[in-house]
């Protein structure tokens, strides 16, 4: 495209009016609504998804019982003792543990079954 048929463009664009502006109404309802769509999209996919992990590992926790085998956050695997309110005690080969509840990331092995299941 040369020079000469850029100004046969720009030649064909609507004059001006000069003294018109535009609505202040009208860009406020267009920034609101982008606003409310950033927010709607920031619920779906920053929001959702960490309630819904948190409610699935509150369920998980509620699940614990003495045999399974579980992974901690810090990774060390044992198997459950004793379940109480807030902690857990495991054992790891010749070491005995207590931990909060909230510190289990997986129960790799259930105690009545012989399957590994994951579960997170």
């Amino acid at each position: 495209m040369d020079l000469s048929s850029l100004n046969v463009l720009l030649a064909m664009a609507p004059p001006a009016t000069p003294g018109t502006q535009p609505d202040p109404k009208g860009q406020m309802f267009s920034t609101v609504g982008m606003l409310v769509i950033m927010i709607v999209m920031f619920y779906f996919v920053l929001i959702r998804p960490q309630q819904k992990k948190a409610k699935d590992h509150a369920k998980l926790l509620q699940t614990i019982k003495r045999g399974d085998e579980i992974v901690t956050t810090s990774g060390i695997v044992g198997v459950v003792v004793t379940v109480k309110d807030k902690t857990v005690t495991l054992r790891s080969e010749d070491a005995k543990f207590e931990i909060t509840k909230s510190a289990v990331a997986e129960i790799v092995k259930r105690s009545g079954d012989s399957s590994e299941t994951k579960v997170v």
